[in-house]
């Protein structure tokens, strides 16, 4: 800090003191997670190696994106062996539709808060009431979890934010939490996929406030715009990711608004780094020192 703006801040820090004046404080995330999908070719490959890697980077938290056939009991206790806790965890339409109490009880043995969907079949988005019947199914998933103590979320991708025809061109975002209960279904928003879509996360969160108690943090090189428009071009969509903070996309003025979107936990994801490893440590460092 040079001499003039270091007499400045000391001024300004004294006069709040005399005053009684609070200054704004500093806020840092308390802990960082990460969607293990990030990782998942080491998970197939050793799973148990892989969840002591994430813990030697620093994580603390971690997202599941399948068991990789190891049951309930054994994934609990390589999570306290390596001192990670995993509050959440994806699973598929299908899981929710077909196997949702197991899916609870599986939940409750590792230590779930959250179980989240995310993604909705393609064929069925292009159904006249294929929207209608997700939402239905979300909310009633989500208040027999919620009864069971655990909260259903959704994640989305880009084509959530695109005009649909079967809604009459309405966004099925905007949708799916219109005709949801806030209390059954919770929203965990890829804060890289929405700035993709050139939509404001900000304004999400001051619309529908503490609906958004998950966010994935990834980051993108450069976002579309003007003429350019959104794209839910999945292959160019994944071109231009990288690690986070190495991207354009602004974390301090979003984390910024983390009180009244509600948010509780960070997971990284990196779709397809060139090194999972090194893409997850890179992201954590960035992470781990910003304040905001």
């Amino acid at each position: 800090m040079k001499r003039r703006e270091f007499i400045g801040t000391t001024a300004a820090s004294l006069l709040a003191a005399e005053m009684g004046w609070a200054l704004p404080a500093e806020h840092q995330l308390k802990a960082v997670g990460v969607q293990l999908y990030t990782v998942r070719n080491a998970m197939k490959s050793d799973f148990e190696g892989t969840l002591a890697k994430v813990a030697q980077v620093g994580y603390k938290e971690v997202e599941f994106a399948g068991y990789f056939d190891h049951s309930s009991k054994d994934i609990k206790a390589l999570l306290d062996k390596n001192g990670l806790t995993s509050p959440s965890c994806h699973v598929g339409y299908d899981v929710v539709e077909k196997k949702w109490a197991e899916q609870i009880d599986a939940a409750h043995v590792i230590g779930h808060h959250y179980i989240v969907c995310p993604w909705i079949d393609e064929k069925q988005r292009k159904e006249p009431d294929g929207y209608k019947r997700a939402a239905a199914l979300f909310d009633q998933a989500g208040e027999q979890a919620r009864k069971a103590g655990v909260q259903f979320a959704y994640h989305n991708h880009t084509f959530e934010f695109a005009p649909s025809e079967a809604l009459g061109g309405k966004l099925p975002y905007d949708y799916l939490l219109e005709s949801t209960k806030a209390d059954n279904v919770k929203m965990e928003m890829d804060l890289c996929w929405i700035s993709v879509a050139g939509k404001d996360p900000i304004a999400y969160f001051n619309k529908y406030p503490g609906r958004f108690p998950l966010v994935h943090v990834k980051d993108m090189k450069k976002l579309p715009k003007g003429a350019e428009g959104p794209t839910t071009d999945p292959d160019k969509e994944m071109e231009d990711m990288t690690e986070v903070g190495a991207g354009v996309i602004d974390w301090k003025q979003i984390f910024a608004n983390s009180g009244k979107a509600g948010i509780k936990h960070y997971f990284v994801e990196h779709d397809f780094p060139k090194d999972a490893f090194e893409s997850i440590k890179k992201s954590f460092e960035y992470l781990h020192n910003l304040t905001y």
